[in-house]
This record gives C-alpha cells, structure tokens and sequence, in this order.
C-alpha cells in the first residue's frame, strides 16, 4: 500500500439508537453523532497530510458526517466525493426492523458475526469486496485517502487493506467515535472523545 487511508464511520444516527437496521436506508445524525463527527474531524486534522481525498458513501448519513468533518477540520470547501460503491451493505428484508426483532425470532444467529448477512435479499460479502474493489483501482496514486463509510462496509474495507480472512473481519470494531489509519499493511486506531453536546 503506497498510501494512508483513513477508515471513519458515520456518527450515531436515529436508526442506531432505535437498534434498527439501515442498509441503504437513511436515518439523520442525532446530536452526539454531530458530535462524534466533529471529534473525528478535530483528531484527523493532526494525523493527515498536506494532501488528501475525501470520499464519502453517497447515503445521507455518510455525507452529513464528511460535511461536519470537513468544518472540523477548518477546511469546509473540501470537495466530498460522494461514492456510491462506500454505501452499507444492502441488508434486504431487514432494514428498518430492529436488531431485537430479529434475533428473538433466528435464535441460530447468536454468536454469528456476520449475522446480518442472513437476511433475505442481502447484499452478499463478495458483492460488497466486488465494489470496494472498483473503487480502489480508481483511486489516484498520491495522497492521503478519507473514508467515511459505514460499519460493514467500513470492516470490509479495512479487511482488503489489511488481508484479513473472511472470519477476522467480522472480530473487528465498529466504532462511531474513532477512526482507523491504515498504511502498508497496519492498521492504528484513534479514538475521539466528543464534547458533551449542548442544546
């Protein structure tokens, strides 16, 4: 790997704290995930360089996160490259129904970290690798590389870049106040600590 990629996920959004399932749905930031992205924003001004490309998952989620980052980081007319093939997982049947639901009713998914994938109509981990593939061959030669992505999606992503198996994919994090620097084969993570927000 040639370049840094910075790996962030979207802030919380109203679907997260109702433990419902978005996929290519959309649900907007609540306010501490505002804050979460203007954390990640402030931490990733210290660690990028002089040169960078940001591309976002064109869901809205992905996008309103990058546009906070972007004023975090004092440079707020940052072009967002709004990339179709960064979008979550579709996750068919079971978008807009709760994690709960859906478990209470497939107790075979217990322990399965890759449960998600289950649902009827899902988008399947090679249709995902197939895009995400796509996306790196086009990606230009020098600077540094801005993700926001999703949980999913974002632990594929770093699975490629890291080469991970199939099965270690699924061991990894998917935090909303922390991102993930990624270079020639390591992966550091920096967590972000959001102000308490203020109404």
């Amino acid at each position: 790997m040639s370049r840094r990629f910075f790996v962030l996920r979207h802030g919380e959004t109203h679907f997260n704290v109702e433990q419902k399932l978005q996929g290519h749905c959309n649900s907007p930031l609540t306010p501490k995930g505002r804050a979460q992205a203007q954390a990640v924003g402030a931490a990733l001004k210290t660690h990028l360089g002089p040169t960078f490309h940001l591309y976002a998952s064109s869901l809205g989620r992905a996008v309103q996160t990058a546009e906070i980052v972007c004023r975090a980081l004092d440079k707020p007319d940052t072009p967002i490259i709004k990339e179709p093939r960064l979008m979550e997982f579709a996750l068919g049947l079971w978008e807009q129904r709760t994690v709960p639901s859906i478990k209470s009713q497939h107790p075979e998914l217990e322990g399965m970290g890759d449960w998600y994938l289950h649902a009827p109509q899902a988008e399947s981990f090679d249709e995902v690798r197939s895009r995400l593939e796509s996306w790196l061959a086009e990606l230009p030669p020098t600077g540094d590389i801005v993700v926001v992505s999703h949980a999913l999606t974002g632990i594929a992503l770093r699975g490629m870049l890291l080469d991970l198996s199939y099965q270690d994919c699924w061991r990894q994090d998917l935090p909303q106040d922390a991102f993930f620097i990624l270079e020639e084969g390591t992966v550091t993570r920096i967590d972000c600590l959001a102000e308490p927000c203020v109404a």
